[in-house]
């Protein structure tokens, strides 16, 4: 991963490959941004003007790029746009900041050494340049062929400007790099093709972190899942040739007084099973695990950063194929709960998963219980693909998760939990269905996963569908491919609860 220095060297004096600067929009041109005085001297101030003149605007997201005037100890001018300017005496939208490093890093790919003279005048500032830097440099090269001379990711980010021996920079840049370290796993793991990851691979990658870290963990096999009445896992999962798991990995603190369980959706390849999926909608089905994916981050991010809070993770992990052992419209699932469920349609599976684990979790009493999961295409349809919806059995805890999300740079929307849709998936046959009204089908999700939330039990799901897999262009920070969407949510929820901010 792309190393983050700070340095106390000017923009101007420090050696490197490239210098980044920042530029906002003014009512007569493009301006240089706070940060990059050292740079723009060397241009004898015409910085903005020479920008200008090669079509620079400053607009959010637009790179362009300069030979360095003479005295700069870098050969060339990276110029990212932060669009307009905040108000005089405010200071600039961390996620503008991030979203510029993240394109400025990205489009440095080969380069060893680049400043970045963004404004970072603060420790907030800082730990944004910093997370968008090391997300805007990743890249999934794992399954190509590396052809001598073929561009890496840039290798280091030296951040001028700040102060490295100020203990709130210091602490923001050790927070940026472990908390992208950990969105960067989750992105590798939703880009791994499913004939690599299984649920069983899963499972190992879990294992393994968990003796890095110190973290406990516990992995249900098919047996021990059969044995203990995990019935919508077993549903879910029997059609496969590769066997479910239900993971549960711990991060614990001496001083720790709350306790957060975090449930993943772990679907490593979803065919939609009997009710197969139509061409076009299986292709990036590999992404069906980026719930349990983010889940797994946070509990890791959440250790590195020592948080004084216990985070339990569960991750519900299956593969949902149309094996002769399948699951099929019109069976009924016993599930961990004892609740008895008629499957009206396969291919909505997430929710039979995680209704075990969310089951299973609530035993242990947490303060609160956080699902995520790429649950429902109606929610994409009705947020987009660049933000996730937040439903809760608690109004107060729904907002400050949304307030989070936010804080993080990780858009998103409250959504409700209409009551008269319950009734929408009553069944003549069992205790409920897995389907109800398809008019907001993303609702009613939630509303059959509240059914299995312990009694009492603060509770919040998040559902990624839209955010999880970006399959256009890259963009700010955001890669093509899985996004790690959803982990700097839940490492905040955990931050947030270790201070005492949530409950």
């Amino acid at each position: 991963m792309t190393a983050v220095t700070l340095s106390t060297s000017s923009a101007a004096t420090l050696r490197a490959d490239a210098i980044v600067v920042g530029v906002t929009k003014g009512a007569k041109g493009p301006r240089v941004a706070p940060g990059a005085e050292s740079v723009d001297s060397a241009f004898d101030g015409k910085l903005a003007a020479t920008l200008e003149t090669v079509g620079a605007s400053g607009a959010e997201g637009e790179v362009t790029k300069l030979p360095a005037a003479a005295g700069l100890k870098a050969p060339l001018v990276v110029a990212v746009g932060l669009g307009d300017a905040p108000e005089e005496g405010d200071s600039f939208d961390p996620e503008a900041l991030r979203r510029a490093a993240g394109v400025a890093a990205r489009s440095l790919a080969g380069v060893k050494k680049a400043s970045f003279a963004l404004p970072a005048q603060g420790a907030a500032e800082v730990e944004a340049i910093a997370t968008g830097a090391l997300l805007g440099a990743y890249a999934f090269t794992t399954y190509q062929a590396q052809a001598d001379g073929a561009k890496g990711s840039l290798a280091e980010a030296a951040l001028t400007g700040a102060k490295p021996r100020d203990k709130a920079h210091k602490a923001a840049v050790e927070r940026a790099v472990a908390v992208a370290a950990e969105v960067n796993r989750a992105r590798d793991l939703i880009n791994t093709p499913p004939n690599d990851l299984n649920p069983k691979a899963f499972a190992a990658t879990v294992q393994a972190a968990a003796k890095e870290f110190g973290l406990k963990v516990e992995v249900l096999d098919e047996k021990a899942l059969l044995k203990g009445g995990y019935g919508g896992i077993m549903g879910v999962g029997q059609g496969s040739a590769t066997p479910p798991r239900l993971v549960r990995v711990a991060y614990t603190h001496a001083k720790a007084t709350r306790t957060l369980a975090f449930v993943g959706k772990g679907i490593t390849y979803d065919s939609g099973g009997i009710s197969l999926k139509p061409p076009g909608h299986n292709e990036t089905m590999k992404c069906d695990m980026s719930g349990a994916a983010a889940v797994f981050g946070a509990v890791v991010a959440s250790a590195k950063l020592g948080l004084p809070v216990n985070v339990t993770g569960w991750l519900a992990l299956a593969e949902n194929m149309p094996g002769g052992g399948a699951t099929r419209p019109g069976d009924v699932l016993k599930m961990y709960s004892g609740t008895t469920v008629e499957v009206l349609n396969t291919d909505a599976e997430g929710r039979l998963v995680l209704a075990d684990a969310i089951a299973r979790a609530s035993e242990e009493s947490p303060d609160a219980i956080v699902d995520v999961a790429t649950l429902t295409g109606a929610m994409v349809l009705a947020l987009g693909s660049e933000r996730f919806g937040i439903m809760s059995n608690n109004d107060e805890f729904r907002g400050r998760v949304h307030a989070a999300a936010l804080a993080e740079g990780e858009d998103s929307w409250p959504m409700p939990l209409p009551e008269q849709l319950r009734k929408t998936f009553d069944s003549p046959t069992a205790d409920i269905a897995n389907m109800g009204s398809r008019p907001g089908g993303g609702l009613v999700a939630g509303l059959f996963l509240r059914e299995f939330v312990g009694e009492g039990i603060t509770w919040a799901h998040l559902d990624i569908a839209g955010p999880a897999f970006h399959e256009g262009a890259p963009f700010g920070y955001t890669p093509k491919g899985g996004t790690g969407s959803a982990v700097r949510t839940l490492v905040a929820l955990a931050r947030r609860t270790a201070e005492g901010e949530l409950f």
